[in-house]
């Protein structure tokens, strides 16, 4: 039997298009799901350098960049990537049951 705790679904599949990233709020957490090439990932949406939604940045090669300073994250680990980001962004497990993108937030 297989553990389902801690997935919460943060959309469905039709909301978020190849190449694409969607900013979501699951239990108080701003989150961004990111669809690279048909595969799925998940970061926290706010840059940790400083208070802007990830979401609203530009997805390019894998990377987020953030539209206030133009840092960078890597959306498959959260890593960052440029100045002036030297934080990382928490990633999280993500699936897809269905049509349902599903976010494990614990």
């Amino acid at each position: 039997m297989s553990d389902d705790s801690g997935w919460v679904k943060a959309a469905n599949r039709g909301d978020l298009a190849e190449g694409d990233v969607l900013g979501v709020i699951l239990a108080g957490r701003e989150i961004a799901l990111y669809d690279l090439d048909g595969t799925l990932y998940a970061t926290d949406d706010i840059c940790t350098h400083a208070y802007a939604k990830l979401s609203d940045g530009w997805l390019d090669k894998g990377e987020i960049e953030c539209p206030l300073h133009a840092g960078r994250f890597d959306v498959k680990t959260g890593k960052a990537t440029a100045p002036p980001c030297i934080d990382d962004l928490k990633s999280y497990p993500i699936r897809l049951v269905g049509d349902d993108i599903q976010v494990k937030l614990e």
